[in-house]
């Protein structure tokens, strides 16, 4: 007796599975692309129109081409008045760094405690309300009395600038911690650092990171401002001294460096707030 013939097995389209995955990919992609290069399109078109009516002001295209210069060699050094571009920004991230490491080092166990202790938050509270709104500038001719050198001077107005976002954020994320975790703690009857550790460092990081992202886009506003003041080394002398000169295609460089760099501070400090949730 014959056994009866097996139908075979259907094979699935792996090769269209794939076509329909790429293309969808795609698709996301151009949707995702899109609206930015549209958006950058416009403002380019906004600027050369502006440049075409406008007698001093450079268009894009003349920018664009005193840009690849500028950059072919940024990292000349002629003495402290004639360095490339590149030494500049290094310079200014270099004082912006070191002024917001300052603040952070002190606002934030400055903010855990003044949220965790009322009576301090009553002690400070007045003091952090009139210092808060002062001009960050106007805090620049008392650095330069104390220290009596341009670049401390530079850091001491970021660190004044930047301190305030990190202390206000910090301290709001502890006062919302629940109070009845605390009742918890107390029963177990942890130690401070326990407490600190455990309960209010991982419920008031999301506030952290808030003030940590406000205090760094402050200080990168702020440093320019004040190099151009100072004077000496970085963007804010640099864009001053093309301004002299009346280089003024320099000058939409150095915004254009100025955005692009505070972007990409913002950008790691996302990825680093990202990273913190995902360990959490």
């Amino acid at each position: 007796m014959n056994a009866p013939l097996k139908t075979p097995l259907p094979v699935a389209p792996v090769a269209s599975s794939h076509r329909l995955i790429t293309a969808q990919t795609l698709t996301n992609l151009v949707k995702a692309v899109t609206p930015p290069l549209l958006g950058i399109a416009l403002f380019i078109g906004v600027w050369a129109l502006i440049a075409a009516r406008s007698e001093g002001l450079p268009g894009p295209l003349s920018t664009w081409h005193s840009a690849v210069v500028l950059f072919a060699d940024p990292f000349y050094d002629n003495g402290p008045n004639d360095m490339g571009i590149g030494w500049n920004i290094l310079h200014s991230l270099g004082r912006v760094g070191v002024g917001f490491g300052l603040a952070a080092l002190i606002g934030i166990p400055l903010g855990f405690a003044i949220g965790r202790f009322a009576f301090l938050a009553g002690m400070l509270s007045p003091i952090i309300s009139l210092l808060r709104p002062v001009s960050p500038l106007a805090w620049l001719p008392i650095g330069l009395l104390v220290f009596e050198a341009a670049g401390p001077a530079s850091i001491w107005v970021i660190f004044i600038s930047s301190i305030w976002p990190i202390i206000l954020n910090t301290a709001a994320g502890v006062a919302s911690v629940p109070q009845d975790y605390l009742n918890v703690a107390r029963v177990l009857k942890l130690s401070e650092f326990k407490v600190l550790t455990r309960i209010l460092f991982p419920a008031v990081l999301p506030h952290l990171m808030t003030g940590i992202r406000l205090a760094i886009g402050v200080a990168w506003l702020v440093i320019v401002a004040a190099e151009m003041l100072t004077g000496g080394t970085g963007l804010g002398f640099w864009v001053w001294d093309e301004w002299n000169n009346l280089n003024v295609e320099h000058i939409l460089i150095a915004i254009i460096i100025v955005g692009l760099v505070g972007l990409a501070l913002e950008q790691a400090l996302l990825l680093l707030a990202k990273r913190f949730d995902y360990a959490s």
